[in-house]
């Protein structure tokens, strides 16, 4: 495939040691944070490695790690090890859809969605989230999306790129959509770890929601800044959950795709979240004082006409 402009520029610049401030930097691993290598690399020359031991739901060590990070909210057998979240998504359309069935997907959110949803002959709906001194989902326009074809609602928590949280009353009404339409929940939560500020009214994770069929999805990408790792989960609750991991483990069995080496230093590769999240915490904390203080900074004249 061959590069655009940009891309053929941004090469030209980095080959002449030119300095630069990319703002479209989203790899963690080249953002400059100090990650604990002596332990990573220990964790991946486990010898047991060496063995191939299939496990299509994925190794209790590691899943017994995923139920630590969530503070034992949901259990090791709740847990379904995945490659990467892409990849849980691409599991639970199959799990959930025909060809030609819908998911309602936010607007704005990650363009990733439909790329995903076309690779399993499923199509995104969109239902909006509004702005009003903070983004909410507009209920109202969600349920006016649903039809018989529709098999899933998926939210972003935190979703990408507004940064906002379901709220708990959003959280309710949501409950009631999906058992009055019998539809199941999917929550990306792999920015969960990092926010801002607090909220009481905020719900974090959905992991221990039972109310309804419910699919929580996180990794090691955004959780541990790792990416190149290559380990996602599903976490599922709610009814009917036991019979749709069993499923999603038949889905699973047909790829075997995520390796032992990360599955067995997964343990050890969660121990490190905390120094590289706060590495980021801080790095995301420290630009938005900053761009906020410039916005203050900047003369604003309300009169001038709108641009066309």
């Amino acid at each position: 495939m061959d590069s655009n402009a940009l891309t053929r520029l941004l090469q030209q610049k980095r080959a002449s040691d030119t300095p630069i401030l990319d703002l479209t930097e989203s790899n963690p691993t080249r953002a400059g944070f100090e990650y604990a290598r002596e332990a990573m690399l220990e964790a991946l020359a486990d010898s047991r490695s060496l063995l191939y031991e299939p496990n299509p739901q994925g190794l209790r060590e590691a899943r017994e790690a995923v139920s630590e990070y969530y503070s034992g909210a949901v259990s090791p057998d709740q847990i379904l090890l995945t490659a990467s979240t892409s990849e849980a998504y691409a599991y639970l359309f199959k799990l959930l859809c025909d060809p030609g069935a819908e998911v309602l997907v936010p607007r704005p959110s990650y363009p990733l969605f439909s790329f995903l949803a076309d690779l399993e002959s499923v199509k995104t709906v969109h239902y909006r989230l509004e702005y009003d001194h903070g983004w909410f989902i507009d209920l109202s326009h969600l349920r006016s999306r649903i039809t018989p074809r529709t098999r899933a609602i998926v939210v972003v928590n935190p979703n990408n790129p507004t940064g906002s949280f379901i709220k708990r009353h959003e959280l309710e009404q949501l409950t009631e959509i999906c058992l009055s339409h019998g539809l199941p929940l999917i929550s990306d939560e792999v920015f969960n770890d990092y926010s801002l500020r607090t909220d009481a009214e905020r719900v974090s994770c959905l992991a221990a929601h039972a109310s309804v069929l419910t699919f929580s999805l996180s990794g090691l990408s955004k959780v541990a800044g790792l990416p190149q790792m290559k380990l996602g989960w599903i976490a599922a609750n709610g009814p009917a959950h036991a019979e749709a991991l069993q499923r999603l483990e038949l889905i699973a069995d047909t790829y075997l795709s995520v390796s032992a080496p990360v599955q067995n230093a997964a343990a050890r590769l969660l121990e490190t979240r905390k120094n590289i999240q706060s590495q980021i915490s801080n790095r995301t904390l420290a630009n938005f004082v900053a761009l906020s203080n410039r916005a203050l900074d900047l003369e604003w004249d309300h009169n001038r006409p709108k641009e066309p």
